[in-house]
């Protein structure tokens, strides 16, 4: 590893590498990731590797980068310079692959196709074409494993320019540009910074990276430490000489191995090239970094829980007129920023605050990232601008509802957020408007539902998931939530009463005004969201006995339609519980009216049915009703 003394080292080391690299370089990438690696995009790497070997004549750059964002649609490789994109690549694709990088011409089998077109580039892809990444853009170019493709991309140029700059210029930089932390809270990223700054002066102070990510389906923080953890380690260095900041900390789950090691190579390979530890660049500047692990705990992605995980106590949240930026770890100044947030610190230095500030609405400024899950065609991670319509993300980047549904609702936010309805579908998506309609930012988790979705089972879960993960410090939160639990539960199981809802919105507010931390204060937004927006599925439950989704297992029954039935006993072999049988009257066969005396028609006992819904499954004919 080269060793790097000074600013002027480290231009020439960069002009070195690219001079070695070359123009438009023959190369071949492949996307990694955990999801990637999922679908087997490790042996379709290494399958490309054993091909471009065996040409010996053949000169390509072999690439293994992060997520490149169209998860459904991994393993994925580009070929370059020509821009072919292929999805769905399986090992046996390898030969066709190498072939095509040699020869300039596509595969056609393995181009993206959507409406009956081959799209051969990336950026004509509908997902892609209406997003603008900023931060993933350098997952598809760059392995994270190597710091030299990294610098080659113009990595650390960011914090070469704000060595040169006074920390106070630095921090009104980041002020002007109007970054606001992504993590949730949308806090002004450079207000926070002056605080710390200013702090106990002459006292120790540090900058942590909040890489918790508990969200039920959000991913983003853990992609971009997989796929770019240099750019997040670069926005910490630039914010700790900011600040004054000696030391910092990346607190990440334990359940992202793949992040951890990425993450802890990149510093590593830092340490080596002295861009951390000693008098960084020969500017005097002192940094080091460690990693720490999370134990699993939701509540400690707060960021006092989180820093009191840090120095090995319960992770618990404190009353918040202590201010973390004042009194954090350690008693400390101390700057918690999430991963999304400290990655985009050196975008804003290089590219200048009126730049960033050029994207977004008047209140969220830049770009901000997503995981669209749910019941949406195009799953994924997507980047796009702050004050993009909702109805732009779910139906021209997710491509709509599959299999005919209706769209119901979206949740953004997470477990706290709240459930936005079809008619709101063009509000704009910045922290404000969010906010405005019951729901959140939050870190950028987008749960997608449809009309076969239950908005009390939804209310009903989230609720459940929180009241499991309070820390149970404070009453209004721990007790609260338990509550509202049960109310839920007995509402989905036909027992509620109209009373019910005049409780919950007593319990909500109680909960939201008199928590000590946000999990607490935000906690009811599933239930006061779905309440406001689909009160009608309340209603249809406590009043009619019935679960308008047919989601609810005490409120249906699964049972066989006699007409429809061709006796191919499908349901009764899936069934755990035995609980569908044959009847004495004969089958229809699969050719529709002509009877098959040979197999009976099938019922389901009701007493034995657990309402696993696997029967339904099963069916090819369209014969078991849900009602």
């Amino acid at each position: 590893m080269t060793k790097i003394n000074n600013l002027k080292e480290l231009e020439a080391w960069r002009e070195k590498l690219l001079s070695a690299r070359g123009k438009n370089p023959l190369h071949i990438v492949v996307g990694g990731g955990t999801c990637g690696e999922a679908r087997g995009s490790l042996a379709v790497k290494e399958a490309i590797e054993k091909e471009i070997k065996a040409k010996t004549e053949a000169k390509i750059d072999l690439k293994y980068t992060g997520c490149h964002g169209f998860c459904q649609r991994e393993p994925i490789v580009i070929i370059g310079p020509y821009g072919f994109w292929y999805a769905g690549v399986k090992v046996e694709d390898a030969k066709d692959i190498v072939e095509s990088a040699v020869s300039g011409k596509p595969v056609e089998r393995l181009l993206y196709e959507e409406d009956g077109n081959k799209i051969l580039k990336e950026d004509d892809i509908p997902f892609y074409r209406a997003q603008k990444r900023v931060l993933l853009s350098s997952n598809r170019v760059s392995d994270p494993l190597l710091l030299e493709d990294y610098v080659t991309n113009g990595g650390y140029s960011a914090l070469a320019k704000a060595l040169s700059m006074a920390p106070e210029a630095i921090i009104e930089e980041i002020k002007k540009s109007g970054l606001r932390g992504r993590g949730g809270g949308g806090f002004p990223t450079g207000r926070k910074w002056e605080t710390v700054k200013r702090a106990q002066p002459g006292e120790p102070r540090y900058v942590i990276c909040n890489a918790d990510e508990g969200d039920p389906g959000a991913y983003m923080d853990r992609s971009l430490l997989e796929g770019n953890p240099h750019s997040v380690i670069e926005g910490m260095l630039i914010g700790a000489f900011a600040m004054g900041a000696a030391e910092g900390y990346i607190y990440v789950r334990n359940e992202y191995p793949l992040a951890v090691r990425n993450i802890s190579l990149a510093i590593e390979q830092l340490r080596k090239a002295g861009l951390i530890g000693k008098n960084v660049l020969g500017s005097g500047f002192d940094f080091v970094i460690n990693v720490r692990r999370g134990g699993g705990a939701f509540v400690c992605g707060e960021s006092t829980a989180l820093m009191a995980s840090l120095e090995g106590k319960i992770g618990e949240p404190r009353a918040k007129y202590i201010h973390t930026a004042e009194y954090g770890l350690w008693n400390k100044p101390s700057c918690l920023n999430n991963v999304e947030t400290w990655a985009n610190v050196p975008i804003v230095i290089n590219n200048g605050a009126d730049w960033f500030a050029s994207i977004g609405t008047k209140g969220s400024k830049g770009t901000k990232i997503f995981s669209l899950v749910g019941k949406i065609n195009n799953t994924g991670l997507v980047e796009v601008p702050m004050g993009i319509k909702l109805r732009e993300i779910i139906e021209n980047i997710g491509g709509g509802i599959p299999n005919g549904r209706k769209f119901k609702a979206v949740q953004t936010g997470g477990p706290s957020g709240g459930c936005i309805p079809e008619n709101m579908l063009d509000l704009p998506v910045d922290f404000d408007e969010l906010a405005k309609a019951g729901s959140m930012m939050g870190s950028g988790g987008m749960i997608v539902m449809d009309e076969d979705n239950c908005m009390v089972e939804i209310a009903r879960y989230f609720t459940e998931f929180l009241a499991d993960e309070s820390c149970g410090k404070c009453t209004p939160c721990r007790e609260g939530l338990k509550q509202l639990s049960k109310i839920l539960n007995r509402i989905s199981a036909g027992e509620g009463h109209m009373e019910d809802l005049d409780m919950i919105e007593h319990l909500a507010e109680t909960i939201t005004d008199a928590s000590i931390c946000a999990l607490g204060g935000t906690a009811a937004n599933p239930v006061m969201s779905t309440l406001k927006y689909f009160r009608n599925e309340y209603e249809a439950h406590i009043k009619d006995k019935k679960c308008p989704a047919r989601v609810c297992k005490k409120l249906i029954k699964y049972t066989v339609v006699s007409d429809q039935c061709t006796g191919c006993t499908a349901c009764a072999r899936a069934c755990p519980e035995k609980a569908v049988t044959a009847t004495e009257g004969p089958a229809k066969a699969a050719i529709k009216g002509k009877l098959n005396p040979k197999l009976k028609t099938h019922a389901v006992i009701q007493d034995k049915c657990i309402k696993c819904g696997l029967c339904f499954d099963a069916c090819k004919y369209n014969a078991i009703k849900v009602e």
